[in-house]
């Protein structure tokens, strides 16, 4: 992620994250995060009252056609032995040096930045970026989205937020008391007129980001922002976009990664397995690997802002503990 100089407004997306994958004729892509930039301290939001649901309107014509891409989309997925769901697989073990690289790869180093506007590819080193204060999620769902589904998500979150709070040690809960991860879940209509909604939910937002959901392109899974004030390296807001359209597997595997890659672990590794945090959509969901990296990012001994260099001596002894000193 890059750090921009410090100024007032607009601000941009401190993590911009995308699971990409395509039909067998485009291949497969990996995922994509940018620039770490400023939030001007945006106000307080007021709190969010449960209110009944109404009866999903119906979809468009574009979602529905988006619902069957995705199906075929997961279908060729798994024909290829992809999307496994196994939490410690046995034909993929991991040392303690292997999870500290892995770390320092996923957690210290971006993929993408914001230049001119546009999402650009390219490595980076960056810092390590997390949360100080509590996590508190919010689900809110586009208008056509079905009543069993936004049931179904409700629980996938609930539990994903509470396996990232016990892996990680950091306090995550479902909140709609002063949210500050905002996890949306929009069928394609919805995704590209939810322009102003995000605008209100992160004052001075970069136009960047806005577009970066709104024309978010059928190769694209979901997206999560996170962003931090001032120049600095803890998190302070994120939002989560996710397509409605997604077939459960698809759905779950976005939730887990989002809300994970939010908590900090911003980039990927092809070198990381058994992960989700890999280009290949090997692992649909968080693996015992997953959990470790966010007990690292999350241990004391680590502060926001750290280098590579200031962390990797703590990060290769977090690791051995965790591993049992394995090389």
């Amino acid at each position: 992620m890059i750090r921009p100089h410090p100024r007032p407004a607009p601000a941009r997306p401190a993590l911009f994250r995308a699971g990409l994958a395509a039909l067998a004729a485009l291949g497969l892509a990996g995922c994509i995060d940018a620039g770490m930039v400023e939030n001007p301290s945006p106000p307080a939001l007021a709190p969010m009252l449960p209110l009944p649901e109404p009866a999903p309107v119906p979809v468009s014509a574009a979602s529905a056609e988006m619902r069957s891409y995705f199906a075929l989309v997961a279908q060729q997925l798994r024909s290829q032995g992809l999307l496994r769901t196994e939490i410690a697989p046995r034909d993929a073990p991991f040392s303690a040096r292997q999870l500290a690289d892995n770390f320092v790869r996923i957690a210290l180093y971006d993929e993408y930045y914001t230049r001119g506007g546009a999402i650009v590819a390219r490595q980076s080193v960056s810092r390590l970026r997390r949360w100080e204060a509590p996590v508190r999620m919010s689900i809110e769902f586009g208008a056509s989205v079905p009543l069993a589904q936004r049931n179904a998500d409700r629980a996938t979150i609930g539990t994903t937020a509470a396996r990232i709070g016990r892996a990680s040690g950091h306090p995550v809960t479902l909140s709609e008391a002063s949210p500050n991860f905002t996890v949306m879940v929009l069928n394609e209509t919805e995704r590209r007129n939810i322009g102003p909604r995000l605008t209100a939910l992160v004052p001075g937002i970069d136009p960047a980001a806005v577009r970066a959901v709104t024309a978010l392109p059928p190769t694209t899974f979901c997206v999560v922002f996170a962003f931090s004030e001032g120049d600095s390296s803890t998190y302070t807001r994120a939002v989560a976009v996710i397509r409605g359209e997604h077939p459960d597997i698809l759905r779950q595997s976005c939730f887990h990664e989002e809300l994970a890659q939010g908590m900090g672990l911003a980039n990927d590794s092809h070198a990381a397995r058994p992960s989700i945090f890999n280009d290949d959509e090997e692992f649909a969901l968080l693996t015992r690997h997953d959990e470790l990296l966010l007990r690292i990012l999350y241990d004391p001994r680590l502060t926001p802002g750290m280098t590579e260099a200031e962390a990797r001596p703590l990060i290769n002894t977090i690791a051995a503990a965790l591993v049992g000193g394995q090389s």
